[in-house]
């Protein structure tokens, strides 16, 4: 069953990626931060796919991921040629990583502007791994970015094929 708002959507943000891919990045993740579980893992990587559908349905909203969700959308990224095929698959939006970090410009109506675009989409932002930094309890988060309210997440549309 589709939510809703969203009958292109499916019901799990997971199963927008294949099951292959989605264990792939959840290792990423595991491999990031020895001992966590396989669940947990896979939890973080649902969160990033949730954040990635929002950044590319929201255009020029300015979203961010919270620390841990940070964590498996890196993940995703690392999948480039999976990562390039989500974005394409979600509207040919791909949805750039502009990277910034200093913890004194957090900013926390971008997560719940975030968890607001997540929640029109028909889901339901996890609100164990959406919340301020530098809540690390989950994840050791080994990236060190924050996404500053002027460094914010803005989807580019996908170049256009060269003329022959």
């Amino acid at each position: 069953m589709d939510p809703p708002d969203n009958p292109a959507l499916p019901v799990l943000a997971r199963m927008l990626i294949a099951d292959e891919r989605f264990a792939s990045c959840r290792s990423t993740v595991m491999d990031a931060n020895p001992g966590m579980s396989e669940e947990t893992a896979g939890q973080i990587v649902e969160e990033g796919i949730k954040f990635v559908t929002a950044c590319s349905r929201n255009p020029g909203t300015g979203l961010a991921p919270s620390r841990i969700v940070d964590e498996g959308w890196h993940a995703l990224i690392l999948h480039t040629a999976m990562y390039a095929e989500l974005c394409t698959n979600l509207g040919g939006m791909f949805v750039h990583h502009y990277p910034g970090y200093d913890p004194t410009n957090y900013d926390p109506s971008i997560l719940d502007r975030t968890r607001e675009a997540i929640a029109a989409l028909g889901w339901e932002a996890d609100p164990e791994l959406w919340g301020p930094p530098p809540d690390e309890r989950l994840a050791s988060v080994a990236a060190k970015c924050q996404h500053a309210p002027d460094c914010t997440i803005r989807p580019m549309p996908k170049p256009e094929p060269p003329v022959a």
